[in-house]
């Protein structure tokens, strides 16, 4: 966390804005905040746009226009209510490339990660989720609902559904402080073989928005999934949203042309 006495004011003081040159005051500008942004020792904002035209008895259109694109180019975000924010990295997410735990892919990142369980319990079968699970419409599934953060920071909210009767004595499992996939193949001996996953954008809700500490409206990341033991029995139908400004996916592509001339 950054220090609450920081003052990104500081940083502007030993840098200078020469009027008497043919490079635009703006983009003068622009190359100073983003030195600053790329500093480790930032304070996570910038100073306000007054603030900045004061300090270089600037105008407030060329302060707008330096920041402008700034939040164009990624580094900045404007927040209601606090101002401009510096863009931290986002998270490189794996989920859309492997078969594996959130616990295990954070560990691997070297990131602090931890789970609160919001709801653990039995209900019938939906529509949707029966399909999904090919099961009998209202026949019991498990529903597991998590809200995970990294950094302490909320960063997914995840609904899982499973049939119940693959997965006996399960809500008896601690799944704040465990990996779900590693209780499967190590509890119950099952094998986790493969996954359907499908990504879309949204818009966060306002009960979402809350969650995950974002404005309403925000963009998520949606993922929709099915996994499947020995290929054939779906045991998982999933329901990932991820914070939009804290996330990235990559895909590994082939070219399809050259697959059998290989």
């Amino acid at each position: 966390m950054k220090n609450k006495d920081c003052n990104p004011l500081d940083f502007l003081k030993n840098k200078n804005i020469d009027k008497s040159i043919p490079v635009p005051l703006y983009y003068q500008l622009k190359e100073i905040l983003l030195e600053y942004i790329k500093n480790p020792n930032n304070c996570g904002c910038l100073p306000t746009e007054i603030e900045i035209c004061k300090h270089y008895d600037i105008s407030r259109p060329t302060v707008r226009q330096a920041i402008n694109e700034l939040v164009t180019d990624g580094y900045l975000e404007r927040v209601k209510g606090k101002g401009t924010l510096i863009v931290r990295t986002k998270i490189n997410q794996d989920y859309l490339l492997v078969i594996e735990s959130f616990n295990e892919e954070m560990r691997e990142k070297g990131l602090v990660h931890k789970t609160k369980v919001l709801e653990f319990e039995k209900i019938p079968a939906n529509e949707t989720i029966s399909s999904n699970l090919q099961i009998k419409l209202e026949s019991e599934v498990i529903k597991l609902i998590r809200l995970r953060s990294i950094n302490d920071e909320p960063t997914l909210y995840v609904k899982t559904y499973l049939p119940s009767h693959l997965f006996q004595g399960l809500l008896n499992k601690d799944l704040e402080n465990n990996s779900l996939y590693q209780i499967i193949e190590n509890d119950y001996g099952y094998q986790i073989t493969k996954s359907i996953r499908t990504i879309e954008a949204i818009k966060a809700d306002e009960p979402l928005a809350k969650l995950l500490h974002i404005q309403k409206g925000d963009p998520i990341q949606y993922i929709e999934s099915v996994s499947f033991l020995n290929e054939e029995i779906p045991f998982e139908y999933t329901l990932a949203f991820y914070r939009g400004n804290r996330n990235k996916f990559r895909f590994v592509l082939t070219n399809k042309k050259n697959k059998g001339n290989r």
